[in-house]
């Protein structure tokens, strides 16, 4: 699996497998590298801490829950940026090389 790759943490590991799952299933992947993978993670927990969903750490809340659902990670504009740039604004998944 690609977190024990990482060396992430049990908890860590248990958090990034629906995302890692996500990539398999939509030809992409975690990006390789632990310093942006554990970055984005925290990120994450925290928004989920603060906001109540794992918002991306990227990505700006609204406090509107109709248009922050699009920001919930993955969020809807990750596919368009992998395919435009190589990787989504977070930088969490990133093109199948």
């Amino acid at each position: 699996m690609a977190s024990e790759k990482f060396g992430v943490k049990k908890m860590d590991k248990e958090i990034l497998k629906p995302y890692g799952e996500h990539a398999k299933k939509m030809g992409i992947r975690i990006n390789p590298s632990k310093k942006i993978v554990e970055a984005i993670i925290t990120g994450l927990l925290n928004n989920e801490k603060k906001h109540g969903e794992r918002y991306c750490p990227c990505r700006r809340v609204t406090g509107n829950k109709e248009e922050d659902k699009k920001i919930i990670c993955p969020c809807v504009y990750h596919m368009g940026e992998i395919e435009l740039q190589g990787k989504c604004h977070c930088q969490l998944f990133v093109k199948n090389s």
